[in-house]
């Protein structure tokens, strides 16, 4: 399993990641476990949650799966969504109660990396960032990172960070997929200019990428496309898309989710892609296809198959 540094921290990644949004949701604490020691064999050392995940189940899942090997990992949480006026966004009150809660669940000392899951368009940006600081040098949290930010927003972030001394958002984590490159347009080059690696969510488009779905077929039953909210996925177009990329896999000796990792994994902004799993063989088959060997031109070849 290759490695890379997270943005400007001094974290090594994994380049596959293990995103755990199925913890809790559609996984017990069983399967959950049974799916965090197939990604720990496969190299897998980047874990990926939020306070939210499983109806609030999911960071505990992922701490009692990890026991005594926590200190092999790095861990990264997200807050900023719940269910009362003081589990949402970025007020220093929500951070302070939402961290406290997390290590108590993760079953650790320490967060890795912690993350603002959502924009906050009444909190001050200053407010946020100056709590998270705070975070920092208390040793409760090692760096700080984005989610679902625009580009301006990244800007923003940073300009204050550096005009008010406060650390710095060192990750951005998005969708992104073959099917979904809205990001490409303002968020990656933001993440390069101001040094924040990017952490691509959704990289299979919620299951479409793995071929398992089909033209005019129903979503497997309890697959995530099968949820109403997933179901605009499910046109002409993208299927159009699919078959050129498993044209293009074939032709070179790859599925179609080596080509939809793959692609995300060669693309010098990214730096661990994170894909969830609801069964250990799904672990292993993500991470196997999970590789950074694409040229340049296989990347540019790859996109051309899918221009909007």
């Amino acid at each position: 399993m290759k490695h890379r540094t997270l943005g400007r921290s001094g974290l090594k990644v994994s380049v596959a990641g293990l995103g755990c949004n199925n913890f809790g949701m559609r996984i017990d604490q069983e399967r959950a476990t049974a799916v965090v020691v197939a990604a720990l064999d496969a190299g897998i050392t980047f874990f990926d949650t939020a306070r939210i995940y499983g109806g609030g189940k999911s960071e505990g899942f992922l701490g009692k799966a990890l026991g005594a090997r926590r200190s092999e990992v790095l861990l990264a949480t997200k807050f900023g969504l719940g269910s009362g006026p003081d589990d949402l966004g970025g007020s220093r009150r929500h951070i302070m109660r939402s961290v406290e809660t997390s290590l108590r669940e993760l079953g650790t000392d320490w967060i890795d990396l912690f993350q603002l899951h959502f924009p906050d368009a009444v909190t001050p940006i200053e407010e946020t960032l100056d709590a998270l600081s705070d975070l920092v040098h208390q040793g409760k949290v090692r760096y700080l990172g984005c989610s679902n930010f625009s580009g301006w927003m990244i800007a923003d972030a940073h300009w204050t960070s550096e005009t008010r001394r406060f650390e710095q958002f060192v990750s951005a984590q998005n969708e992104w997929s073959l099917l979904n490159r809205k990001v490409e347009h303002e968020v990656v080059p933001a993440c390069q200019r101001f040094g924040l690696g990017v952490i691509p969510y959704f990289p299979l488009a919620s299951g479409l990428l793995t071929g398992k779905v089909r033209r005019g077929e129903k979503p497997p039953e309890g697959s995530r496309l099968e949820a109403e909210h997933f179901a605009h996925v499910l046109h002409d177009d993208n299927f159009d898309k699919l078959d050129r990329l498993e044209l293009w896999g074939k032709e070179h000796d790859r599925t179609l989710t080596e080509v939809a990792l793959s692609w995300l994994a060669s693309q010098p902004a990214v730096s661990s892609v994170i894909a969830g799993a609801t069964s250990p063989e799904q672990v292993t088959i993500n991470a196997a296809a999970t590789r950074t060997d694409l040229t340049p031109e296989d990347i540019t070849e790859i996109a051309a198959l899918v221009a909007p």
